[in-house]
């Protein structure tokens, strides 16, 4: 697996570093992890005043700044690790280093603002998200899982996004860690307001309740019953839970009530803004989620 970790010595990119310091299953397969350092180019003006040879002597400095500790961190724990600089806007440049080196992973901190905030203000994260076609795995300003082994939420809604999520999961279970837990979250309809008109067209009363429990049961058992199989297959630990509500909003209260350590889901890849105004799942939960998301494009 290839892993890549942008980082600018903050204490959120701190935290994409204690994480591949936790992932013992993943790194007992000696994947390779790659730590990117971007540099924002001098103005023009200002490089024109100086050779070439110094202008790349000054990028590299303030790079190994960055770099250098986090790789001493790494090595001392024993993980085989490279690093590169790169010198452009950050989020473009992410994109195309993940893209170059065909990376299977990207690692980045965020401080969770709200997403039409983060788009606003620049927020790289959310950039990337727009950006790239790689899987990305957003991490929390908070303490790292101590335990290898995850808990992990895999929302599935039926699509081809979901299955794309599902595949990503079960073609790379290390980084979840042996005996990691899976829960598999779908969110239904409460159906409220639904009428059905009378042959005059009048609206009659709305379904009893044992009716639309067992439409949401029907609706579960849809998007849930095709992939169980695959993990019961696996021998995979999986707890089934179906929700009811807004799937943004509902997905992220549940990662907090259950404590989970990551909530994988998959996405269409909308461009940022368009993500932020048709409000995606996805960038819903960026936004107001306290647990880490991993996002799948498909």
């Amino acid at each position: 697996m290839k892993i890549l970790v942008p980082i600018d010595g903050s204490e959120f990119s701190k935290n994409s570093i204690d994480f591949v310091k936790t992932r013992a299953t993943l790194l007992g397969h000696n994947p390779t992890i790659e730590l990117l350092s971007v540099q924002a180019a001098v103005p023009s003006r200002a490089s024109n005043l100086v050779g070439s040879g110094t202008l790349k002597t000054y990028y590299d400095e303030e790079a190994q700044i960055v770099l250098a500790p986090a790789i001493e961190e790494l090595k001392n724990t024993g993980i085989n690790v490279q690093s590169r600089f790169a010198v452009g806007e950050a989020a473009q440049t992410i994109a195309q280093v993940a893209e170059d080196t065909e990376a299977d992973l990207i690692i980045m901190g965020s401080h969770g603002r709200s997403a039409l905030k983060g788009l606003l203000l620049g927020s790289v994260t959310n950039a990337v998200l727009a950006l790239s076609n790689k899987p990305v795995l957003i991490l929390r300003n908070k303490p790292v899982p101590a335990s290898d082994a995850l808990k992990v939420g895999l929302a599935i809604d039926g699509s081809k996004y979901g299955e794309a999520a599902v595949a990503y999961l079960l073609q790379n279970h290390d980084l979840f860690g042996d005996n990691a837990e899976f829960h598999l979250i779908n969110v239904v309809s409460d159906y409220s307001g639904v009428v059905m008109p009378d042959m005059a067209g009048m609206a009659l009363p709305t379904l009893s309740e044992s009716e639309v429990r067992s439409m949401q049961k029907e609706a579960f058992e849809e998007a849930v019953g095709p992939i169980k199989p695959e993990f019961e297959k696996a021998n995979y630990n999986i707890k089934e839970v179906c929700l009811v509500g807004n799937p943004g909003d509902e997905i992220a209260a549940y990662g907090k009530k259950a404590g989970l350590d990551l909530i994988v889901m998959g996405t269409r890849g909308y461009g940022a803004f368009k993500a932020a105004v048709l409000g995606s799942t996805a960038t819903r939960i960026a936004a107001i989620s306290e647990t880490p998301l991993l996002v799948i494009q498909a």
